[in-house]
Order: C-alpha cells, then sequence, then structure tokens
C-alpha cells in the first residue's frame, strides 16, 4: 500500500507559478512511477505530468513548456512546478503512484486561476 497526501495547492493570478508536492508513505516506492493528474470541474480526469522510477519525465502537450515534474525519492516526492498559470489550469490535481497493476491515488489539491 501506498498513500500519497498532495499539498501546494491555491488561488492563483493568471500568470503565476505554484509548486504543488506529493508526499508518499509506504514500501518500496522509490520503484514507483509518480504523476499527477487534473480534473476540472465538469470534465474527465485527464493527464498531466509522469516521472518513472528512472527518472524519465513526460508532460501532457497542454502543459509543456510551462510545467515541470521532478521526484526526491529520498524524501518519497513527486512534486509540479507549475509556471505561466492559465485559467484552463483550473482543477483539482491527484498525485498518483502506479507500479504493475497496483495504482494510488490521492485526494488531491485545488488550484484555481483567476484575476
Amino acid at each position: 500500500q501506498v498513500q500519497l497526501v498532495e499539498s501546494g495547492g491555491g488561488l492563483v493570478q493568471p500568470g503565476g507559478s505554484l509548486r504543488l508536492s506529493c508526499v508518499a508513505s509506504g514500501s518500496f516506492v522509490s520503484l514507483y512511477d509518480m504523476g499527477w493528474h487534473r480534473q476540472a470541474p465538469g470534465k474527465q480526469r485527464e493527464f498531466v505530468a509522469r516521472v518513472t522510477r528512472d527518472g524519465a519525465a513526460d508532460v501532457a502537450e497542454a502543459v509543456k513548456g510551462r510545467f515541470t515534474i521532478s521526484r526526491d525519492n529520498a524524501k518519497k516526492a513527486v512534486y509540479l512546478q507549475q509556471n505561466s498559470l492559465k485559467p484552463e489550469d483550473t482543477a483539482v490535481y491527484y498525485c498518483n503512484a502506479a507500479l504493475l497493476s497496483n495504482n494510488f491515488w490521492g485526494q488531491g489539491t485545488r488550484v484555481t486561476v483567476s484575476s
């Protein structure tokens, strides 16, 4: 079992930045691929970014060049640096840990981009 706790969300103006954090607890966290998804009001949950256990990173086209994902295995943490935020980035952001058939989710942290 892996438990995930997100933090760092909030209200930010367009063009601003936030850094989301996700701290994991449990065994063998470093073996998991870690990532972020988001769900905007009235929309389905969508992929945002992922970093594999080997450190390879991938981000969705909608956030490429603005968001950066990173992980710190010593701290069992994954981060999402969000720059140049847009109103369409408004959503609840969920941390995810995946390994084979095991897939765990956090409770989410809300990001609101508005002037």
